[in-house]
């Protein structure tokens, strides 16, 4: 398998995405159309929408994405992971670790001192929560019944450090 991360989503690049995302048969798909729209919004306007990405295009297509960016109201030094998704058929490979070390590396260059990710309690985002915390994320937060009741939002922290 070869692999290249490549910066900057396009619009060419929503037919995958959505793709990649329906693969995992966990987002609703109110979720996937927000994914789209941040597809949309930086392909419009760049790192300047608040939204960076990264794409791994493995094998000739693109099997994976990862979407974080600077929170607004810090000092700029917390950042998000909006998306992060490897196709059900490219899990596995590494891709997943690959895209969130590199936007980490970004993160942390730019002076990032956090990543912060927010997912479901619920059992289809069971494997989201195995991969935050066996990245290095640990749950900071638990805010009950956020999504609907018994459906809690989960807020992971990523330390940024040179390690």
């Amino acid at each position: 398998m070869s692999l290249r991360l490549r910066d900057a989503a396009r619009v060419g690049d929503l037919p995958a995405v959505e793709d990649i995302l329906l693969s995992a048969e966990a987002f609703t798909p109110g979720e996937i159309d927000v994914a789209k729209e941040l597809v949309l919004e930086h392909a419009a306007k760049g790192t300047e929408s608040g939204y960076h990405f990264l794409l791994a295009d493995a094998d000739g297509r693109t099997q994976g994405y990862i979407c974080y960016g600077p929170d607004a109201c810090s000092d700029g030094g917390a950042y998000h992971l909006y998306w992060i998704a490897v196709h059900a058929g490219a899990r596995g490979l590494g891709l997943a670790r690959a895209l969130l070390d590199a936007a980490r590396d970004r993160a942390l260059a730019a002076g990032g001192r956090a990543m912060y990710a927010e997912t479901s309690s619920t059992p289809p985002y069971a494997d989201a929560r195995g991969f935050y915390e066996h990245t290095g994320f640990f749950l900071e937060a638990r805010v009950r019944d956020f999504y609907k009741p018994g459906d809690d939002k989960l807020i992971y922290t990523l330390k940024l450090s040179k390690t």
